[in-house]
């Protein structure tokens, strides 16, 4: 073998070898036959780079080959991102092909969101592409309206100030100052005020002590009292009242039937007229023994018998007595 000849090999292979290393730090094997190689189109790729990794499940599949700018023009500013996989994983050609940051601080990658339904994707099909909005995209989402809002209330914020200052002119601050002074004053009475109230409350605190005991006592009298009545059997002594109730209204039926003393002197109408009688007889014999206490009383110490009863004469005497 000729010098030239071993020359061209050593050179041939050195090619070979540059260009497989070459394809193989862009993540493309030349000697795997089960890679294969898909196009999604994207308007933003959020970061997403050359050998960026292809996942599907959380499972490494793949790489990022090529992004380019789409030539067509009616999607100029498009990007096409050209991914390999070198697994032998199907799926449909409804699958879903969405970038996502695994962390704040890394780069973003691929993620394969398998379907089964439909027609298997082959090598060079395009797939449907989507963006998951990573953490710091959220919170700048999020925080877009609340700047616009906060830029709305200092705005608002800044006019209302204005008008205070308009408002608050020299006599206007003077009085608030005096308002101010006022309440300040008004605070200090009410201070003393409920030092006055504690002295007070300290004062009658003893009293207070005092009457709550009383309070218990009495109410321990009156448990003993309702206990005593618990005890007292009520019913027995209705049943005495009762019966009581019942001999006190036969005395009164009686009487009003004319039965017994009471019962007569008040129907019998024969003997109201003798008690009337009678006391009328008493009456003038009392009075007959005023005028006349000699017709029934005599007394002498010299043995002198008492004169004869003369109605003529005692009867101008009574006369006399009664003009």
């Amino acid at each position: 073998m000729s010098k030239e000849l071993k020359t061209g090999i050593v050179a041939v292979i050195i090619i070979f070898i540059f260009i497989w290393g070459y394809n193989f730090l862009k993540g493309q094997n030349l000697f795997d036959g089960n890679t294969r190689y898909f196009k999604v189109e994207y308007s933003n790729i959020g970061g997403l780079t050359e050998s960026s990794l292809v996942t599907i499940n959380g499972l490494k599949v793949g790489k990022v080959v090529d992004i380019a700018f789409n030539k067509a023009a009616d999607k100029k500013g498009e990007l096409i991102v050209r991914f390999s996989i070198d697994k032998d994983f199907q799926f449909s050609k409804n699958s879903v092909v969405k970038i996502y940051s695994p962390s704040p601080l890394g780069g973003s990658n691929l993620a394969i969101i398998p379907h089964y339904e439909g027609e298997d994707a082959v090598s060079g099909d395009y797939l449907k592409g989507q963006i998951e909005s990573s953490l710091f995209t959220s919170i700048g989402e999020r925080l877009d309206p609340i700047q616009a809002k906060l830029e709305d209330v200092m705005v608002s914020a800044d006019s209302l100030f204005r008008n205070v200052n308009k408002v608050l002119d020299t006599n206007t601050q003077q009085s608030l100052k005096n308002s101010v002074t006022s309440l300040e004053t008004t605070l200090k009475e009410v201070k003393k005020m409920m030092v006055s109230v504690n002295g007070m409350i300290n004062a009658t605190s003893s009293d207070l002590k005092e009457s709550v005991k009383n309070t218990k006592t009495i109410t321990a009298n009156f448990a003993k009292v309702s206990d005593t009545l618990a005890k007292v059997n009520i019913g027995e002594i209705m049943k005495k009242a009762e019966v009581s109730l019942n001999s006190v209204n036969k005395m009164l039926e009686g009487i009003n039937t004319g039965k017994g003393t009471i019962g007569k002197l008040i129907t019998d109408e024969t003997m109201y007229t003798n008690l009337e009688n009678a006391s009328k007889e008493l009456e003038e014999l009392l009075r007959e023994m005023k005028l006349h206490p000699k017709r029934f009383v005599h007394f002498s110490l010299f043995g002198k018998k008492a004169k004869a009863y003369t109605p003529n004469k005692d009867t101008e005497l009574e006369k006399e007595a009664n003009n």
